[in-house]
C-alpha cells in the first residue's frame, strides 16, 4: 500500500465515475405513476348520508324529566341535606328521615325505600345524586330516539287476572298452574280478606306446618336476598312466588344474616306474610288461607338503584370514651391479637354476635378476619355489629374488624362474691357452685344454715370465679332444665374465651350439606368405636371409694 500511494497521479480517495446510463429526473417530488388506474366506484347509501345536513330534533313542548340528565354516580357531586322534604313533584316528593332516603307516593301504605331491612339508623350527611324519585312517572314524554314512535297494533291483547279463588281449568292452553287459597279444614271455605289478619287466616297446625316447608325443603325456586337486604322490588316478587305456591322460601346470605330478626320482622310487615319455619338463613314464608292474587297490594317498581347517601364515619381517631392516645395504643395492641374466627364470603353469619359477645367476657379487644371480602360488606357488618353488642368500632385495616368493649361495658354473668358473701350468717341456703366440685345433694342437705371454715377451699372457689372457671347461682331452687341452660352458657362463654374453637361459618348450601354429612358420618364413626363392649372392655378405675376431694368436701360439710 506505501508503494501504491507513492505513485503519482493515483488518489485511492476520489469519488468514482458517474454512470452515464442513469438519468437524472427533473421532478423527483412528484409520485409515480400507478400501473394500474384505480377504478372509481359509485358512492354508497351510507356515505351518501354521511354528507346530509343533519335536522336537530323537534323540540319538546314539556319539560324534561330529570332523571334523562347525564348525573353519573362517579361524578362528584355532593349536596348537603337536612331531615325533611328536599325535592317534590307535586304530591310525589323524596324525604330524609330516620330511616335515610325514603320516597313519598299519594295513596302509598308506607314510604318506599331501595332496602328496607338495611338502611342505616343515622341520618344522611349529604347526597350523591340529585333527588327525584325512581319510579316512572304518571306521564312522562317520550324521549328523542330519531325515529317515529311505532303505530300501535289493531288487535289489543287482553291478559287476563288471575284470581285465586276462581283458578282456570287444570287444561287451559298457555295458562300454569295457580295455586288456590288454603288448607282449610274440612267445612271452610276461604273468604275475602282486607286486613292482614283476616288474609292469614286461623294459625297453621304442625301437621299443616310440616305438610306445606317438606316440598321446599330440596326445592331450589327461592328469592336470593343478599347484601341490600330486603328491597323493595323482592316485595312484587315474593307475590310472583304466592302466585304458584302457598310459601315463598327466601334464602338470606351475605350481611343481613348477622341480624336474621331484622329481616323477619320487615318480610312480615311488608309482605302481610307469615313465617311458619325458618332454619339457618333460609326462611319460609306463608301467604295465608285466605290470600288471593288478584287483590294482592301492587307496588310500582323501581328503575335503577338510586345512589347510597352520605353517612357518618363509622371510625374516628378518637372513639368514645377514648383519646386519640388511647385508641392508638389499643389499635397497636390488636395488630398482634388472633381473630375469633374468619368470616367466608357471602355466608350466613347467624351466631356472630353471640361469638362476639362471649369474646368480650375474656379479652377488652375483639377482632375478627375478613380476608377475600368486599370492602363494603365487612364495614357494614362492622356497623351491626356496633348496634348489636354494643361495642367501639376501631379498625378496618388489612380486612380485620378491630372492635373494644368500652367503658359501660358489663358482663353477661354475676361477678365473683367476696369472702364475707361466701360466708352466710343467715338462714339462707348456700349458693350452688358450677364447676367447683360441689355435687347438688351437698347443697340440698338437711342443715339450712352452712358455713364454710376452711379458708383455703373460700380462696379456691374465688380464684375460680375470677378466673370465669365457676360460676356462682344465686337462685339455689333452680329446676333441672334452667340449670343445664346456664351451664351450657357458660361453658359455651368459658370456650369463646379460651379461643378453643372457631365459629362455624357456612358459605353456601353446598358446604352446609357437606357439613352436615361430616357432622353424621363422624358421629357414626364415633358411635360404631363404642358400641361393642366386648371388643373394647370398660376398665374400672383403681381408686378406692371415697378418696376423691369431692368426697372429702361432702364429708366435711354433712359433719358441719
Amino acid at each position: 500500500m506505501a508503494v501504491l500511494a507513492a505513485l503519482p497521479g493515483l488518489n485511492l480517495f476520489s469519488s468514482p465515475p458517474s454512470n452515464p446510463r442513469i438519468v437524472n429526473e427533473p421532478n423527483p417530488s412528484l409520485p409515480p405513476s400507478p400501473p394500474i388506474p384505480v377504478p372509481r366506484y359509485p358512492n354508497t347509501l351510507k356515505s351518501s348520508k354521511s354528507h346530509q345536513i343533519k335536522t336537530p330534533p323537534p323540540p319538546q313542548s314539556e319539560k324534561q324529566n330529570p332523571a334523562l340528565k347525564s348525573v353519573h354516580r362517579r361524578t362528584k357531586y355532593y349536596k348537603p341535606v337536612s331531615d325533611g322534604v328536599i325535592a317534590s313533584d307535586g304530591d310525589r316528593s323524596v324525604v330524609i328521615g330516620e330511616s335515610g332516603v325514603s320516597y313519598l307516593l299519594p295513596g302509598a301504605p308506607f314510604e318506599f325505600q331501595f332496602s328496607y331491612s338495611e338502611t342505616p339508623k343515622d341520618t344522611p350527611l349529604a347526597i350523591r345524586e340529585p333527588a327525584f324519585l325512581p319510579f316512572a312517572p304518571p306521564t312522562m314524554p317520550r324521549p328523542w330516539t330519531g325515529k317515529a314512535p311505532l303505530q300501535g297494533s289493531k288487535k289489543k291483547k287482553l291478559i287476563p287476572l288471575f284470581d285465586s279463588f276462581n283458578p282456570p281449568p287444570p287444561g287451559t292452553k298457555g295458562v300454569q298452574h295457580v295455586e288456590m287459597p288454603g288448607p282449610f279444614p274440612l267445612g271452610k271455605f276461604p273468604k275475602e280478606g282486607k286486613t292482614r289478619k283476616e288474609i292469614l287466616g286461623e294459625p297453621l297446625t304442625k301437621a299443616e306446618i310440616r305438610m306445606l316447608v317438606k316440598p321446599l325443603l330440596s326445592d331450589n325456586r327461592q328469592v336470593n336476598l343478599g347484601r341490600d337486604g330486603l328491597t323493595h322490588n323482592m316485595l312484587e316478587l315474593v307475590h310472583t312466588h304466592w302466585k304458584r305456591q302457598r310459601v315463598c322460601k327466601v334464602r338470606c346470605k351475605g350481611v343481613p344474616t348477622v341480624d336474621m330478626d331484622n329481616v323477619c320482622r320487615h318480610l312480615e310487615e311488608k309482605t302481610w306474610g307469615k313465617i311458619i319455619h325458618r332454619v339457618g338463613g333460609a326462611v319460609y314464608l306463608f301467604r295465608g288461607r285466605n290470600y288471593n292474587y288478584r287483590t294482592r297490594p301492587q307496588y310500582p317498581l323501581m328503575l335503577w338503584k338510586p345512589a347510597a347517601p352520605v353517612y357518618p364515619k363509622l371510625i374516628q381517631e378518637a372513639p368514645e370514651g377514648l383519646t386519640k392516645e388511647e385508641a392508638d395504643a389499643l389499635r397497636t395492641k390488636g395488630k398482634n391479637l388472633l381473630p375469633i374466627c374468619k368470616l367466608a364470603k357471602n355466608g350466613v353469619y347467624i351466631n356472630l354476635v353471640k361469638d362476639v359477645r362471649d369474646a368480650f367476657e375474656g379479652s377488652p379487644l375483639v377482632k375478627i378476619d375478613c380476608t377475600g371480602m368486599h370492602a363494603s360488606d365487612y364495614k357494614k357488618i362492622g356497623a351491626k355489629l356496633k348496634e348489636l353488642v354494643p361495642c367501639v368500632l376501631l379498625s378496618f385495616d388489612e380486612e380485620q374488624i378491630l372492635m373494644w368493649r368500652g367503658k359501660d361495658w358489663k358482663s353477661m354473668y354475676p361477678e365473683a362474691p367476696s369472702a364475707a358473701e361466701i360466708h352466710r350468717p343467715d338462714n339462707d341456703t348456700a349458693p350452688c357452685l358450677v364447676g367447683s366440685g360441689m355435687s347438688e345433694d351437698a347443697s340440698h342437705g338437711p342443715a339450712t344454715k352452712k358455713e364454710i371454715s376452711n379458708p383455703r377451699m373460700v380462696s379456691l372457689w374465688k380464684r375460680a370465679m375470677q378466673s370465669r372457671k365457676a360460676l356462682l347461682l344465686e337462685e339455689p331452687g333452680l329446676g333441672p332444665d334452667a340449670l343445664l341452660e346456664r351451664v351450657e352458657a357458660f361453658v359455651a362463654m368459658s370456650q369463646a374465651k379460651e379461643h378453643s374453637y372457631p365459629a362455624l361459618v357456612l358459605s353456601s348450601a353446598s358446604n352446609a350439606t357437606d357439613s352436615s354429612k361430616e357432622l353424621t358420618d363422624g358421629n357414626d364413626h364415633y358411635e360404631n368405636d363404642l358400641g361393642g363392649d366386648e371388643e373394647f372392655p370398660i376398665e374400672i378405675s383403681s381408686v378406692p371409694p371415697g378418696s376423691l376431694p369431692v368426697d372429702l368436701i361432702t364429708k366435711q360439710l354433712s359433719s358441719e
